[in-house]
């Protein structure tokens, strides 16, 4: 199962910026416009939290 195109219309960036995310499906993660953050897709389910995403400011991917 993918993730719903309406959710991947409205979903964005938790951060302060809340930039739109761009979707891999072969990878299940969902990467800020912005910022850079990789955020994973567990079971169809975005987790959007910074503290777990991967990459951005300051972080290394």
């Amino acid at each position: 199962m993918a993730l719903d195109p309406q959710l991947l219309e409205i979903i964005a960036c938790p951060d302060t910026h809340h930039a739109p995310l761009t979707y891999d499906a072969e990878a299940q993660t969902l990467t800020c416009t912005e910022c850079g953050r990789i955020f994973e897709v567990r079971d169809d389910v975005p987790v959007l939290l910074l503290d777990e995403a991967r990459g951005g400011p300051g972080q290394s991917s």
